[in-house]
Order: structure tokens, then C-alpha cells, then sequence
């Protein structure tokens, strides 16, 4: 990535002000509300849809301990945002991401791509196992747009869409068999993915891993450029549940 593209460091990132500095709490208390669980000013994903919960404001102890009182305690949950927990809470996992946007990306239809449903997930899962693109559950193609590309009857690549925060779609679980890469299956998909987030006159994003140089390289390639740093925390409650 070139210094223009850089995230900022912590000390120096702006405060939260965007949908997409935020967009698991956008999309859970905007589009996607009607999947949240909800208490105060923290909410989560079913846990077989999305791991991801979120905090209204991620540096506010008060939105920490009502995400304690949703989740329960002791138990383990992904928290996207950049600030550490208060005290009494365990960091089990950090995985430092970037956040990418699309600033010149050829959206397109893929006519030999289908629509992925409920009957697809075994092999959906089955893919994902193979291929570990991120996080996904039985439900998650609940969330919307999911497309795969097959050969001889086989699913042997997938894109779709995660998050929704207001006027923007995720761009999520990319992933092609081993055996099938190098012949553009992903960024096929990508764009079509993109086209039906266009269509309804949004803005495509996704997430990966800031360690994935090769994957970051790709979408910058192609049209996303890289926003900001993302750390996803897989955190635990603290074992007694905070009075409040």
C-alpha cells in the first residue's frame, strides 16, 4: 500500500463519526435491525447468523457493560472496533484488518453465477472450511446477496454480502477452491456482488486481514482503496456479570 493509503495510527484516527468507523452498530440498529439482540447501547448478531456484536460507542464503559449483560457472563464474543475493553474483560484474540472501499471498482453481472440459499449451505460451509475466508455461520447467508460459481455441479467459489450499514454493503466471504484460482472466479464475483449493492444505490466495502498483502493488493487493483484499520477483538466477559 502506498503512504497516501495508509490507516492512521491509534493515537491519531478521528473519532466516530462515519457509518463505516462503526458499521456493525449501523447496520444492527439500522438495516439489518430486525436480526439484532439488543440491550442498551450494545447489540448483537444471532450467533449462528454473524459473531459480531457491537457498541454504540466502543469508549464508553457504559455500552461495555451492556454488552456484558446481552452476551452474559464469561462468554466469548467479537467486538470490531479499535479500543481496548475496561477492566475485568479478556482479550482472547486481536486480528488487525483494513478496511477497504470502492473508489473505482467495474461492477458487473456474472450470468453463470447463482443465487445461494438455505439448501446451498452445507456446501457453503463445506467451502468456507477449505478456504477460511472469515467468519461464517449456518445463517449467515441470511444477510443477503450471496452469489457462487459452479463447476460440474460443484460450488467451488462464493462472494456475498455481510454487514449493511445505511447506503453501503459488505462485501464478504470470498473464497475459491484451491483447486480452481488463478482464473479470476473471486474478482468475478466481487463485481457482481457489487453490481446488486449498486443497484440499490449503495457503496460497496469489505474487510481483510492488514497481514493479507496479496489479498489487499487484489482489491486495490481493482478499484477499492484502504480507509482505515480495523482491529476485530475476540473479547470474554468479565465471570461476574457487571451490576450496573
Amino acid at each position: 500500500m502506498s503512504s497516501s493509503t495508509h490507516p492512521a495510527s491509534a493515537a491519531h484516527r478521528p473519532p466516530l463519526a462515519h457509518v463505516l468507523d462503526n458499521p456493525a452498530w449501523t447496520a444492527l440498529t439500522g438495516p439489518h435491525a430486525g436480526l439484532a439482540e439488543r440491550l442498551g447501547r450494545a447489540a448483537r448478531y444471532p450467533a449462528d447468523v454473524c459473531p459480531f456484536a457491537a457498541l454504540a460507542d466502543p469508549a464508553d464503559p457504559r455500552a461495555w457493560a451492556d454488552l456484558a449483560a446481552l452476551v452474559g457472563p464469561d462468554a466469548p464474543t467479537m467486538v470490531p472496533g479499535l479500543t481496548e475493553p475496561p477492566a475485568g474483560w479478556q482479550v482472547v484474540d486481536i486480528i488487525v484488518g483494513v478496511q477497504l472501499v470502492d473508489t473505482a471498482l467495474r461492477a458487473e453481472p456474472a450470468p453463470e453465477a447463482v443465487r445461494l440459499g438455505p439448501a446451498d449451505v452445507p456446501e457453503m460451509l463445506d467451502l468456507v472450511a477449505r478456504t477460511r475466508p472469515g467468519p461464517f455461520r449456518p445463517r449467515t447467508v441470511e444477510l443477503g446477496g450471496y452469489l457462487g460459481l459452479r463447476h460440474e455441479g460443484r460450488l467451488v467459489a462464493m462472494a456475498g454480502e455481510r454487514l449493511r450499514p445505511p447506503g453501503w454493503g459488505e462485501i464478504s466471504a470470498v473464497c475459491t477452491d484451491p483447486d480452481h484460482r488463478g482464473r479470476g472466479l473471486a474478482t468475478r464475483l466481487i463485481r457482481a456482488v457489487a453490481a446488486g449493492i449498486r443497484a440499490r444505490g449503495a457503496t460497496p466495502f469489505l474487510h481483510t486481514a492488514a497481514a493479507n498483502a496479496d489479498a489487499v493488493r487484489l482489491y486495490e487493483s481493482i478499484g477499492f482503496t484502504v480507509r482505515r484499520q480495523v482491529d476485530f477483538r475476540l473479547v470474554r466477559t468479565p465471570a461476574v456479570a457487571d451490576e450496573r
